[in-house]
């Protein structure tokens, strides 16, 4: 099988792996980078569990080829906190009862997040919109959207707008 060696930005270090030429982003999260925040569900590019920032887009890791990212930018779950600290967005979906089984929240933290660096004032129509590929099978999604209008709320009232990185 034919390798590669493919230069990324992960969660803002730079990283060169080697990787085959069909293997799927999320499998070198998961397998040869250790980040395990994505989650591999449908394998299918439908459920969103394995949701990441590509250039600040999200894309389906499970269907995404390792090899595309050369150059790009690349952004987990585990690149959204500070040092460890959850990012306001993570702190208001634990805070709203939007985690039960936590299967699926890396997806909508990933998700959530790119539209909120987009759009600091979203309606809960973006909202919804941003989580349409994202399958949540315990809580539901009231709780998600309601923490994610919490956010916005948050940063709306302390003024500084879109607060949802660190």
């Amino acid at each position: 099988m034919t390798s590669n060696s493919v230069t990324f930005s992960l969660n803002g270090v730079d990283r060169t792996v080697d990787v085959p030429g069909a293997e799927t982003l999320l499998d070198t999260l998961r397998d040869r980078l250790n980040l395990r925040g994505s989650k591999e569900g449908c394998l299918e590019g439908e459920c969103g569990a394995c949701t990441v920032l590509v250039d600040d887009r999200p894309i389906d890791a499970c269907i995404y080829p390792t090899a595309a990212c050369g150059g790009r930018r690349v952004r987990t779950v585990e690149g959204l906190s500070d040092g460890g600290v959850p990012s306001l967005l993570q702190r208001a979906m634990v805070r709203s009862g939007s985690i039960q089984c936590g299967f699926c929240t890396p997806g909508f933290v990933v998700a959530v997040t790119a539209l909120l660096e987009r759009e600091s004032n979203p309606s809960r129509a973006d909202i919804a919109d941003a989580v349409n590929g994202n399958i949540c099978r315990c809580t539901g999604y009231a709780q998600i959207i309601e923490a994610v209008q919490a956010v916005v709320a948050d940063s709306l009232a302390a003024g500084t707008g879109q607060e949802v990185e660190a």
